[in-house]
């Protein structure tokens, strides 16, 4: 999967795109797949662009990027909201864990830009507290994706689906490079 997340992160943070043509019957089972991927990584897109956020609210205060507690807190409250909408626990954490690595990416590198440049730095800090207010919403509907693509993300052409999704995403959302790497980090366990 290193492989594939690698040769993901070139086609899209490079603008190069790589496609066989499908059968019929894999173009079927592929485009379903899309259908239950696509808004897996659009959430996952959305969760990270609140790193943004939450670098800003931390910058500058000596609050760390990473924080155990509230973390534990997170994985702890998706694994309860994966038993209760029927989705693998297991699975749901291990792609929250990725989440929460790709956002303290973002974070991480927003902090190096403003140490860098501090005219760069934001001017105002976000409330934390309503940053992820935010944030737990979206991981409710990040729970509900995780449970509504178990069967894509259990295909043997998962990563091939979910490379095209994150394309998709890139260019609906408009990623920049750092959020383009960080989803595809943040993707890392979907397909297993």
């Amino acid at each position: 999967m290193r492989a594939a997340a690698g040769v993901a992160v070139a086609l899209l943070v490079g603008g190069g795109t790589a496609v066989a043509a499908p059968t019929a019957s894999a173009a079927t089972a592929g485009q379903g797949a899309v259908a239950q991927l696509h808004p897996l990584s659009a959430l996952s897109a959305q969760r990270l662009a609140t790193a943004d956020l939450v670098a800003a609210a931390k910058y500058g205060t000596g609050s760390p990027v990473d924080d155990p507690a509230r973390e534990q807190q997170v994985l702890d409250a998706v694994a309860r909201q994966a038993e209760e909408a029927g989705a693998d626990p297991g699975a749901t954490v291990r792609i929250f864990r990725d989440q929460i690595e790709a956002n303290k990416v973002v974070q991480r590198a927003l902090h190096r830009k403003w140490d860098a440049d501090p005219a760069s730095a934001p001017a105002e800090r976000p409330d934390l507290a309503e940053v992820r207010e935010r944030i737990n919403r979206l991981n409710g509907e990040l729970v509900g994706a995780i449970a509504a693509s178990a069967p894509a993300r259990g295909a043997p052409y998962c990563a091939g689906v979910l490379t095209v999704t994150t394309a998709h995403v890139r260019h609906e959302q408009r990623l920049d490079a750092l959020h383009t790497v960080a989803l595809v980090r943040a993707s890392r366990s979907v397909c297993g």
